[in-house]
């Protein structure tokens, strides 16, 4: 037969052990979130840059067409139609 100190220990060394289980998953969960967060961040946020290159190219695009335009730039309309010939 078992001593009563040692099944003491070894509820308490099982009960420890069950705790620092449920204190490991939730700080790993947590972990995993904020870098799925961050990731998720970082995607949107070249997106963005990817859309503003976007406009940008096309806003530069419409200012060779229009000579009445204030921006309208004659060697970039030139440049531009060499590069279709």
């Amino acid at each position: 037969m078992v001593s009563t100190n040692v099944q003491v220990a070894r509820w308490t060394a099982l009960a420890l052990g069950i705790t620092y289980g449920f204190v490991r998953k939730k700080s790993l969960v947590s972990s995993e979130a904020k870098k799925k967060e961050i990731a998720e961040y970082k995607h949107k946020e070249a997106l963005i840059n990817e859309a503003k290159a976007a406009y940008a190219a096309s806003i530069a695009s419409k200012n060779l067409d229009d000579p009445n335009d204030p921006n309208f730039d004659l060697e970039k309309l030139l440049k531009h139609a060499e590069k279709q010939q």
